[in-house]
């Protein structure tokens, strides 16, 4: 996959995720910071709506790769970072954001969220994230 479908792949991920949380929770997603937030909500309304349903490996799959490209999307505008598609494990390709020297799976973030532990805040992941970057630029 190249830089360019990659990018393009990301960008159409986070407006499902924008139409999604909008059709399914009436919850309007801006594409600003302070938005992220909301998908920490986002994510356990799933839960109450769908129950087990949303968390069959395909529902969680996409929900996951969604809500974390738009999460995504965001810090990469802010810090100028790139999306990079991992093949290191071929039965589960993985995408990052690299951002200088760091990696972030945001995805992965949603999946912890959403699967395991309701308690793990994505927003907090950003801000995190956010925060390793505040003074490089």
């Amino acid at each position: 996959m190249s830089p360019d479908e990659l990018n393009k792949l990301m960008s159409d991920c986070a407006k499902d995720a924008i139409v999604t949380a909008s059709d399914e929770f009436n919850i309007v997603l801006d594409k600003t910071p302070e938005s992220i937030a909301l998908v920490d909500d986002v994510l356990l309304s799933f839960v109450d709506k769908y129950h087990d349903l949303a968390l069959e490996d395909e529902a969680v799959f996409t929900i996951c790769n969604i809500f974390g490209a738009y999460i995504g999307e965001i810090l990469k505008a802010q810090l100028d970072g790139e999306w990079i598609y991992d093949q290191s494990n071929p039965q589960a390709p993985t995408v990052f954001l690299k951002v200088g020297d760091n990696t972030y799976a945001f995805a992965g973030i949603c999946y912890e969220r959403l699967v395991n532990d309701s308690q793990v805040s994505v927003f907090a992941y950003y801000e995190k994230a956010l925060a390793n970057h505040k003074f490089t630029h």
